[in-house]
C-alpha cells in the first residue's frame, strides 16, 4: 500500500475527489496493472482540505514495475491534476495486510 497526503486548493475539493477516488483518473490508470487492488480516499475530520489516498497493490514490486512501465502516463496525469492541490507528499509504502 502506498499512502499519499494532499492539501486541496479551496474550491477544488469536488474535482479532487472525482480524480483521486476509487473510480477516478488515478484508479483508471492503475487498473492497467492486474496487481492493482484498489484505492481508498479519505478526508481529514480536523482539516477539511486535507485528504489521504491509500493505493493498494499486490506487492511493492508490482507498484514499482507499474511506475517504471507507465512513467510517461504517470507523469502526465500528475502534471494535469497538480492544479487541484496546494501540496502533496508521499507518506510512505507499507505492506498490504
Amino acid at each position: 500500500m502506498v499512502v499519499w497526503e494532499f492539501e486541496v486548493k479551496p474550491g477544488c475539493e469536488q474535482q479532487f475527489v472525482g480524480a483521486y477516488g476509487p473510480d477516478g483518473a488515478w484508479a483508471q490508470l492503475f487498473r492497467k496493472s492486474p496487481e492493482f487492488l484498489g484505492v481508498e480516499l479519505t478526508r481529514s475530520v480536523g482539516h477539511p482540505a486535507r485528504f489521504f489516498t491509500f493505493d493498494m497493490w499486490a506487492s511493492k514490486a508490482a507498484f514499482e514495475a507499474f511506475c517504471e512501465q507507465n512513467s510517461a502516463a504517470y507523469t502526465a496525469l500528475d502534471q494535469k491534476l497538480s492544479g487541484l492541490t496546494e501540496w502533496e507528499r508521499r507518506v510512505g509504502a507499507f505492506p498490504s495486510e
